[in-house]
């Protein structure tokens, strides 16, 4: 573990995100010497217990990061854009969960695992970009058999559950299975249809391209993320009735034809992936940390073409686990 003691801030600190970064400090035992937390005008004042501390949660203001050494942005796309910059001006590394500036080509679009060679160059404070959490666990997937095999093309189809549209869609979605159950109607409020017992082909909103928003990330944040500009990758979002976890079902095409032993032992070797001989489910991988990539199979009518399925927590690796890897690389914070 690095001797070094940091100074960190989380912007975001009460929602479903920003707690998962106060947990996962603790658990991966990060060195911490001040950890000042930010929330909203209403919420200041107020407390969040930090291992044996209760740490005043405070509104964001000019100089309010300056003496900290990094950032943890996961209160949404406008305070992003208004606060991520400010606190590289003010002297701290920013990593950003939204999405406005992962398209940025000034910005580093970051999974350790897969392009973590890119935080080795910085000199000083810089913004860094978390990407959407469906793509990160598709990229810990892709990667290694990308620089074994080469990539052709990809197709995924998603199932996402409700914790990616926040801690009020999952109160939704617990109100409307209760209500279903009872007989009785619950109107939806975040999501454009009820959610419980129910499958939703819409995540986003559907661009001039047919595809929505989200989609459209996982296309371009692949190409900008893998360093493939060719890579033809398509994506169908869909937003399910589980409460967290992330599901993907993948079809990748190589530029070979290989054995399926080589297809499963490049992916056994690659960090943060555990293969399964049979697949893996979202509760299953609830409050876990790794990838999970199982139902391995050669496509019928293509021998380069091969099929997965791909799961996740959406909450850790997709947003704030991945986020403290890229402070552990840039601060050279070793795990054991």
């Amino acid at each position: 573990m690095a001797t070094k003691q940091l100074k960190m801030g989380v912007v975001g600190a009460t929602g479903m995100v920003g707690t998962e970064f106060l947990k996962m400090l603790q658990e991966r035992q990060i060195p911490i010497s001040e950890l000042r937390l930010f929330a909203s005008e209403r919420s200041s004042g107020k407390t969040l217990k930090y291992r044996d501390q209760d740490i005043e949660l405070q509104a964001l203001r000019d100089g309010c990061f300056t003496g900290l050494d990094v950032v943890f942005f996961s209160a949404g796309g406008p305070i992003s854009k208004i606060w991520a910059p400010k606190a590289v001006e003010e002297g701290a590394y920013a990593i950003d969960n939204s999405s406005v500036f992962r398209m940025n080509k000034e910005i580093d679009l970051v999974v350790p695992e897969v392009n973590g060679d890119l935080l080795h160059k910085y000199t000083g404070p810089k913004l860094i970009a978390n990407p959407n959490c469906s793509t990160i666990q598709l990229m810990l997937a892709l990667a290694p058999l990308q620089k074994k095999f080469g990539l052709a093309s990809v197709k995924v189809a998603t199932y996402q559950s409700v914790s990616g549209a926040g801690i009020e869609a999952v109160d939704e979605l617990k109100n409307q299975t209760r209500a279903y159950l009872q007989n009785e109607e619950v109107k939806p409020q975040i999501f454009s249809e009820s959610i419980a017992y129910n499958n939703l082909p819409l995540i986003g909103e559907v661009e001039t391209s047919g595809y929505t928003n989200e989609e459209e990330k996982m296309i371009h944040e692949a190409n900008k993320i893998l360093r493939q500009e060719d890579l033809k990758l398509s994506s169908f979002c869909v937003r399910t009735s589980t409460i967290n976890g992330h599901s993907e079902a993948v079809w990748v095409e190589l530029n070979k034809t290989i054995e399926k032993e080589e297809f499963v032992k490049c992916l056994k070797s690659a960090p943060g992936v555990v293969v399964s001989d049979s697949f893996t489910t979202n509760r299953t991988a609830d409050g876990k940390d790794p990838v999970y990539i199982g139902r391995i199979h050669r496509d019928f009518y293509d021998s380069k073409t091969w099929l997965f399925w791909c799961v996740s927590d959406n909450i850790r690796k997709g947003a704030a686990l991945n986020g403290i890897q890229i402070a552990e690389m840039i601060f050279d914070i070793s795990q054991h």
